[in-house]
């Protein structure tokens, strides 16, 4: 059953996020955006083209003014401004105006890019958010964040540009790859960990479920995980204070996917900064030892890293100091207050960051505590 959750910008409605099971109400969605008179370009990878983009452009062809698809290489080396630099020449050459619309179809990459790109073609056209990845629909798609990466550097330009609708069909789930969809679930785990302790344990109950993509299960928990980024970015939409606790984990996850030029997807390098900030959450006397090994063990069921290899501690701890969100040579970092809460802090020094990072670096004799 469709599920229509609210997102609001400045005490103002913004946009809804649509929980669905197919893709029929899309037809009905964009007509509420009156795309009968407006051009729309679906911007989506090689691989979802494959899957979803041809189907769904002939199908949209009856409903808008034109519709046209540009598809890029997957892999996140394509998030570049020079990807972005190819979409503007190909509106451009489609004869796009502010007026018009762009679809993100696609995983975190698309959705990211094609934002940027909306945010930044003729100083800004509207664009919706069709996420078909698990990370994708309960986090990147949520809350305006656009960006591409540069020199490596994860979403080190972009801007905040809000979608008309993020429009899932959850249905796609019980198809994405293994490995991407667990990936997805570091970033629902995140939300249990910073903001909802009955989350978190709803998610360790219905462990099985979740893991067999049962679909009124993956629902619920979709819901309930795009709540909880709901109420951080409407509380803080442009990131200057209570946002920055969606940053758990990924001050040492950037690092680490950087030191491993990408192998390592998006979501298990989250888990692995994760863990590090648990154990220094723990060191800082935060969280008691039980509940530092309960938040890392329950990774493990998911099928998300808890070590890493091939990368050197000292590396990682250099890169953190390159992270956007430095702020006059210091990190700020997220620590668990206790679990389902929360807090930032930009006094962790690179010392504790190493102790952390050591923790999660697999050595012969096992890790190091």
């Amino acid at each position: 059953m469709a599920y229509r959750l609210p997102i609001s910008y400045e005490n103002r409605p913004c946009y809804d996020i649509l929980f669905e099971t197919s893709f029929e109400a899309l037809p009905r969605e964009l007509g509420r955006l009156g795309a009968g008179s407006r051009r729309l370009c679906v911007v989506t990878d090689s691989n979802v083209e494959t899957l979803y983009g041809r189907g769904l452009a002939k199908e949209l062809a009856g409903i808008c003014r034109k519709v046209s698809c540009y598809v890029f290489p997957a892999g996140e080396e394509q998030k570049t401004l020079d990807t972005a630099k190819e979409i503007y020449r190909f509106l451009l050459a489609e004869g796009f105006d502010r007026r018009d619309l762009l679809l993100a179809l696609g995983g975190g990459v698309a959705g990211d890019l094609t934002g940027f790109v909306a945010a930044t073609y003729l100083r800004g056209i509207d664009y919706i958010q069709l996420p078909t990845t698990l990370l994708a629909q309960t986090d990147s798609s949520i809350g305006g964040k656009t960006g591409v990466d540069f020199d490596g550097y994860k979403n080190m330009v972009g801007a905040f540009k809000m979608p008309r609708l993020v429009y899932m069909n959850l249905a796609v789930l019980q198809t994405l790859p293994s490995r991407q969809f667990f990936s997805g679930f570091a970033e629902v785990m995140k939300h249990g960990l910073i903001k909802d302790v009955a989350f978190y344990e709803w998610l360790i109950e219905n462990m099985y479920e979740i893991c067999e993509r049962k679909l009124t299960v993956l629902e619920e928990m979709a819901i309930r995980s795009c709540t909880v980024k709901k109420l951080v970015v409407e509380a803080d939409p442009l990131e200057q204070g209570e946002r920055a606790i969606l940053n758990f984990g990924h001050t040492i996850g950037h690092a680490i996917e950087k030191a491993r030029n990408f192998t390592l997807l998006h979501g298990e390098c989250v888990a692995l900064g994760a863990v590090a900030a648990a154990f220094l959450s723990w060191k800082r006397g935060l969280l008691c030892m039980e509940e530092y090994y309960e938040v890392r063990d329950m990774f493990v069921p998911f099928y998300l890293p808890i070590t890493v290899e091939g990368i050197s501690p000292e590396e990682i701890v250099a890169l953190t100091r390159k992270d956007k969100k430095a702020q006059a040579g210091k990190v700020k970092f997220v620590l668990l207050k206790r679990i389902g809460k929360a807090v930032i802090g930009s006094d962790v020094t690179e010392e504790e960051m190493l102790a952390a990072v050591r923790e999660i670096f697999h050595q012969e004799d096992g890790l190091e505590s």
